[in-house]
């Protein structure tokens, strides 16, 4: 199906995509490291319970973490091997989690679930369920909840938007897995009970589009090269030229929206019958010295995968975990990658931003490029002085998707996410007092170095001119 142009939509920035680093590199299969340590956080949700203690022997994608609840998710080994211990470490984004470590044994013996043959929507929602697929764009959603709306939907939405500057994962599945991808997003629309499927590329994917024109059923949507194009919200609006309102969820506009790494996550499950267990991250930034996009199993050491990629050209100035405006900074390459992890990155002190932040210039320019049309600056004033209600109240905060691009922007490079997510932190206490935090800052009070701050200028006025 011929391609289409998206609508123009409010907010946004024009950072440098780097994509070039790694945009060429094909899918290359990490081998197996000789331990692997498995988060029972891998969903939005609550923690798995682990159902293996420490000396049994599990196979690869057999379940070694029962979900917790309704918006959690199964966990599985990603290696054949013996679990040597369960405990409490410190995940990348600061927050205790509980691990289970599994030493390979080289067995290499797994455990699938039966391939489904013409599966029926309940059949498919079940499997979703069992595979323990999540949100691979990074918000790790369930997706069997995400496909049993409440609402009716007519529309599936595929994301490969992928606007997050140096990933490429998403662009190098589109390109080597195309196939399996539709395969996959098919068997969505059949569980939604829709025949409606669009997918969303930003423009600088020329190739994708058209890789994906050739389906009769799929209507591409060439999307304008700016961040968060990928935004959910912002992405069933120039797709569908639908408007998802504040507290709203996607259903509510008759959208259901998935990443296309999910997309594939569910042909393997379904025709496969393999649970998600690894997935495709992107390893790059100026620091490394060979760029990748690599076929990774959950629990992988970041180590090893730096050191599979040569190791370090130069001395990072920053490392992430995730894209750069809304993933981590790492402490250290003692981590492990999750379900959800699309990236990592070392960055040099050319590429990230580490200055110490200024006095707020009262120039609005947060509030300019914000998407959800909020006032970063409120929420920044009022939670710095500890008045989180104020905060809420005049910053509109719970509406914020922490994409970053206030801060991005920010001449005064004021650690504006921090504040966000700290007045976010202050509601969840309020909900749930004993639940443990998601995120902590890095020691310039930012959640991520961030692209430098060199802007594309072009007005909104030229931007709908040249559409």
């Amino acid at each position: 199906m011929k391609a289409v142009k998206g609508k123009y939509y409010f907010g946004g920035v024009h950072p440098h995509d780097m994509k070039s680093l790694s945009s060429s590199a094909a899918i290359e299969v990490l081998p197996a490291p000789d331990t692997v340590a498995i988060s029972t956080s891998q969903s939005l949700g609550r923690p798995a319970e682990p159902i293996v203690e420490a000396g049994q022997e599990v196979k690869e994608g057999e379940v070694i973490a029962r979900a917790a609840g309704p918006i959690s998710s199964d966990v599985f080994s990603s290696v054949s091997g013996v679990v040597t211990e369960i405990k409490d470490v410190q995940g990348a984004g600061g927050a205790i989690e509980k691990f289970i470590f599994i030493k390979a044994n080289g067995k290499d013996e797994k455990c699938y679930l039966p391939p489904l043959a013409d599966p029926s929507p309940d059949d498919i929602k079940a499997r979703i369920k069992d595979a323990g697929i999540v949100g691979l764009g990074g918000a790790g959603f369930p997706a069997a909840v995400k496909d049993s709306p409440r609402t009716p939907v007519d529309t599936l939405i595929l994301n490969g938007a992928e606007c997050e500057p140096y990933l490429t994962c998403d662009h190098r599945l589109m390109l080597d897995h195309t196939d399996e991808i539709v395969k996959g997003a098919r068997y969505i629309a059949k569980a939604l009970g829709v025949t409606n499927i669009k997918i969303g590329i930003e423009a600088n994917k020329p190739e994708c589009i058209t890789a994906f024109e050739k389906y009769d059923d799929i209507q591409p949507v060439i999307l304008k090269k700016k961040y968060p194009m990928g935004g959910e919200k912002q992405l069933i609006y120039v797709t569908t030229g639908r408007k998802v309102g504040m507290g709203k969820l996607p259903a509510d506009a008759g959208t259901v929206v998935h990443n296309v790494a999910t997309c594939y996550a569910v042909y393997e499950a379904v025709e496969l019958g393999k649970p998600l267990y690894e997935r495709v991250l992107t390893v790059s930034g100026m620091a490394v010295n060979k760029p990748k996009n690599l076929r990774v199993k959950v629990g992988t050491p970041v180590q090893t995968i730096i050191d599979y990629c040569g190791g370090e050209l130069v001395a990072p100035r920053k490392v992430i975990q995730g894209g750069p405006m809304t993933g981590v900074a790492l402490a250290s390459y003692d981590v492990y990658t999750h379900k959800t992890t699309s990236g990592i990155l070392l960055m040099t002190a050319d590429e990230a931003a580490a200055e110490e932040p200024t006095p707020c210039l009262n120039c609005g320019k947060c509030a300019d490029v914000c998407p959800m049309h909020l006032m970063p600056m409120n929420t920044a004033f009022y939670s710095a002085a500890g008045d989180f209600e104020s905060a809420l109240k005049y910053g509109q905060t719970m509406s914020c998707i922490e994409c970053g691009a206030c801060e991005y922007i920010c001449p005064a490079k004021r650690p504006l996410i921090q504040a966000i997510r700290k007045t976010k932190a202050y509601v969840r206490a309020k909900v749930a007092p004993n639940a443990p935090a998601v995120r902590t800052p890095d020691q310039k009070g930012r959640s991520a170095p961030y692209v430098p701050p060199t802007v594309d200028r072009t007005t909104e006025k030229e931007e709908k001119k040249n559409g």
